[in-house]
């Protein structure tokens, strides 16, 4: 088979890098529109070959591995794609793609959300094991025929990735809450740092905590801002309940309440029992 990843960044480098090594795949070729990513991922042998966008109907698998409003804007260029042809999105929100797919692809259209990444991008940070156990969440499967469905899910189980599904609907609003508000915390976390103190004392006083907490907050601003606008309403939901949890923690300390906060913080500690 011959397989295409568009979008040669984080994502789509590790996963064109498997791909070199899958057994089934003859051929794995490579589009951006970063001409210096696409010199990268050859020089990095992550790709056989880059192609133009035009020969991507002489591949068995179509990749689309870039930013949820770039992916929307690619469905709408997909014309006359075998019907053998499987094209799998790596989005990190799906009910805007799903409504962005026409009848002529749904049958053939993986909506897929792989739960890896790092802070790092570009096919420099491609890496071999990113997707090792991780989950891989397929969406509205019910659309796609069983002939893409399984090639799918085996090829992904190769990769190494663990299989789960859900509605495009509760994958975003599931997301916002797991997913994506980490992020703005993060961002937001970062931006109040910078405003408030300068490097030197940034320098001297950032310890593992501050480090853990602001690492994704070196995250490509690009992927950040589409998926955001994508998962507005979810993402604002989501913020708006951290939010109260913020004000009853600053409630507590206002009232002097340290009893009740304790208890809270016992609370938080749950977390470590799943994960």
């Amino acid at each position: 088979m011959k397989a295409v990843v568009i979008g040669l960044g984080l994502i789509g480098g590790s996963l064109a890098l498997n791909l070199m090594k899958n057994k089934f795949i003859s051929g794995v070729y490579g589009i951006d529109l970063n001409k210096e990513h696409e010199k990268e991922a050859l020089k990095l042998n992550l790709v056989h070959e880059i192609i133009e966008f035009k020969d991507i109907k002489t591949c068995d698998l179509i990749f689309l591995c870039v930013p949820v409003g770039a992916i929307i804007e690619i469905i709408k260029q997909l014309k006359d794609i075998p019907k053998t042809t499987t094209i799998i999105e790596f989005g990190s929100t799906k009910e805007s793609i799903q409504n962005a797919i026409n009848d002529e692809l749904k049958e053939q259209f993986i909506l897929a959300h792989p739960m890896a990444g790092t802070e790092h991008n570009g096919p420099s940070a491609a890496k071999i094991d990113l997707f090792k156990n991780a989950v891989c969440v397929l969406c509205n499967t019910e659309h796609t025929s069983v002939f893409h469905q399984h090639r799918t899910i085996e090829l992904l189980s190769n990769i190494g990735m663990k299989i789960t599904f859900m509605n495009a609907s509760a994958h975003d609003h599931h997301s916002a809450i797991i997913s994506h508000l980490p992020h703005v915390i993060s961002f937001s976390l970062a931006n109040y740092v910078l405003d408030c103190e300068d490097k030197k004392n940034i320098l001297h006083l950032a310890g593992g905590s501050f480090a853990d907490m602001s690492r994704i907050a070196k995250s490509s601003p690009a992927m950040w801002e589409s998926v955001f606008k994508e998962n507005k309403a979810n993402v604002l939901n989501a913020l708006d309940g951290f939010i109260s949890e913020l004000n009853e923690f600053k409630e507590m300390m206002n009232n002097n309440d340290f009893e009740k906060l304790n208890e809270w913080l016992k609370n938080a500690n749950k977390l470590k029992e799943i994960l």
